[in-house]
């Protein structure tokens, strides 16, 4: 059972996320400001922190920010009334994974949750487990049941992780260009769909997955199969 801790001033706010998270199934602790959260975290392991902006003793931005300077990895959900676009912004600044306005949509709140516990436990194991294929972040490497793993290039490993980490969500040309190969690369955008066409040829007889053209756009994986 995760652990997650609620920080919010808000009496009533405060109860019903308890409530929300309780029923959802997850172990909840509380906090009133930055501060005794620091104390609950002290004595107890937490998975994830859902956290306020607007605070006493110690505000939302002050408290991820000093998490963030321990090394501390938790992923922070930052939950508040503020919806301008400066002040989403210093939010992911301070170390923030995610961020959601008030009045806040329940079942947006779980779903948000979930995809932050996901990628938490993806990025602790270092692996990544889509129905029978589970890649290996350590050794580059894939395996499919009870095949033997194949080891693939680098860079096709990494762009094929990216993109199974976060189903669904469209990556564009630019962005891969810029992580796997940096801004300076003399490569051209055209380095990437070299890649992704690799990809596709040596996993296409997969059915767990696929990686498909969102025209105009970029890429995005699509997970076909992942309960076989």
């Amino acid at each position: 059972m995760f652990n997650i801790l609620i920080i919010e001033d808000d009496k009533n706010t405060r109860r019903l996320f308890e409530a929300v998270l309780t029923n959802a199934g997850y172990n909840t602790f509380t906090a009133e400001n930055g501060l005794k959260a620091f104390d609950i975290m002290e004595n107890q392991q937490i998975d994830l922190i859902v956290l306020d902006i607007m605070m006493p003793v110690m505000d939302g931005y002050t408290f991820a920010s000093e998490l963030r300077s321990c090394d501390a990895t938790t992923p922070i959900l930052m939950v508040s009334a503020k919806y301008m676009p400066d002040d989403i912004k210093q939010g992911f600044r301070v170390g923030t994974d995610d961020y959601i306005t008030k009045p806040v949509d329940e079942e947006e709140m779980l779903l948000r949750i979930q995809a932050l516990l996901r990628r938490a436990k993806i990025t602790t194991e270092h692996l990544l487990k889509i129905g029978t294929v589970t890649l290996d972040y350590d050794s580059y490497s894939i395996k499919k049941g009870d095949d033997e793993p194949q080891q693939i290039p680098k860079k096709e490993f990494l762009l094929l992780y990216k993109l199974l980490s976060s189903p669904g969500k469209i990556f564009t040309r630019l962005q891969l260009m810029d992580e796997f190969w940096g801004m300076d690369s003399e490569s051209g955008d055209s380095t990437v769909t070299v890649h992704i066409n690799r990809l596709r040829k040596r996993f296409e007889k997969y059915e767990e997955f696929s990686i498909e053209t969102v025209r105009g756009l970029g890429y995005r994986a699509v997970i076909t199969a992942a309960d076989k």
